[in-house]
C-alpha cells in the first residue's frame, strides 16, 4: 500500500512539473508578459496577494457565498431527492424540472440573476441552481439502488415511512450524497467565480479577476485563478474526509 501511495504521489508531482514546464516554454515562445507571464512572476504575484489589505475579506466573501449556496443545495437536493426517490409520482413531476435547470446555460442564469438580485446574491443563486440538480439526482439514484428485499421486508412489517427513510434510505444513499456533493462543489465553485466576474460584488475573487483583466494584469488573473483552484482542492479534500467518517459503517 505504501509503495502504491508513493507511486501515485510521484506521478502527481510529475504532472505538476510538466504543467509548469509547458507554461514556462509557452511564456518564452510568446515573449510577452502581457500575454502569458512566466511561472516565477505569477508565483510572486500569488504570494503578494496574501499581503493585500482586503485579502481576507475578498476570499472570505467568496467562500461564504460558496458555503451558502452549497448548504441550500444540500438541504433542497436531499429533501426533494428523498421525496422523489420514495414517490414515483413526485419523481415524474420533478424530472422535467431537473432536466430544465441542468440544460439552461450558466451564463443565461447569471444574466437573469443580474436583473433579479443584488450583486452579492447573484453568485449564491447561481451556485444553488448549478449544485442542486447534481445532489438531487444522486439522491434519487441512491434510493433506487437500495436493496429491494429490505424495502419489501420493511413494507411487510409495516415500518413507518419516516423510520424507513432514517434507518434504511439515508445510510444506503450516503455514498451517493457524498459523490453528488463532490461534483456539485466542483461545478458550483466555478459558477460562483463566474457570477462574481459578471455581477461585481464589492468583495469577491471574481471581482478582482475582472479588475485585473481590465488593466491587463495577466499575472494577477492567473494568481487569483491559482488561489481559486487551491480553495476548490481544499473543499474537495474536506468532502472526501467527511466521506470516510460518514460511511465508516460500511468498512
Amino acid at each position: 500500500m505504501k509503495i502504491s501511495f508513493t507511486g501515485k504521489r510521484t506521478w502527481g508531482v510529475a504532472s505538476v512539473v510538466f504543467i509548469v514546464a509547458v507554461w514556462k516554454l509557452l511564456s518564452l515562445l510568446l515573449g510577452s508578459e502581457f500575454v502569458l507571464p512566466s511561472p516565477e512572476k505569477t508565483l510572486l504575484t500569488t504570494l503578494k496577494l496574501f499581503g493585500e489589505k482586503d485579502f481576507l475579506a475578498v476570499v472570505g466573501s467568496t467562500v461564504a457565498r460558496s458555503l451558502a449556496g452549497f448548504a441550500l443545495s444540500m438541504v433542497l437536493g436531499i429533501g426533494l431527492g428523498v421525496a422523489a426517490g420514495t414517490d414515483a409520482r413526485f419523481n415524474a413531476f420533478l424530472q422535467p424540472i431537473l432536466v430544465t435547470i441542468r440544460s439552461i446555460p450558466v451564463i443565461a442564469l447569471i444574466l437573469l440573476a443580474l436583473i433579479w438580485f443584488t450583486p452579492g446574491s447573484v453568485p449564491v443563486f447561481i451556485a444553488l441552481l448549478t449544485m442542486f440538480p447534481f445532489i438531487c439526482i444522486n439522491v434519487i439514484d441512491g434510493i433506487k439502488s437500495v436493496d429491494p428485499d429490505l424495502k419489501e421486508m420493511a413494507a411487510f412489517y409495516r415500518v413507518g415511512r419516516l423510520r424507513i427513510i432514517r434507518e434504511l434510505y439515508i445510510p444506503g444513499i450516503m455514498p451517493f450524497i457524498i459523490s453528488g456533493a463532490s461534483s456539485a462543489m466542483g461545478i458550483g465553485w466555478r459558477a460562483i467565480i463566474t457570477g462574481e466576474v459578471l455581477s461585481q460584488p464589492h468583495y469577491g475573487i471574481g471581482t478582482l479577476m475582472q479588475g485585473a483583466q481590465t488593466f491587463l494584469n495577466v499575472d494577477a488573473v492567473i494568481a487569483w485563478t491559482i488561489l481559486a483552484v487551491v480553495l476548490s482542492f481544499f473543499f474537495e479534500k474536506v468532502i472526501r474526509a467527511a466521506e470516510h467518517r460518514l460511511i465508516a459503517w460500511k468498512l
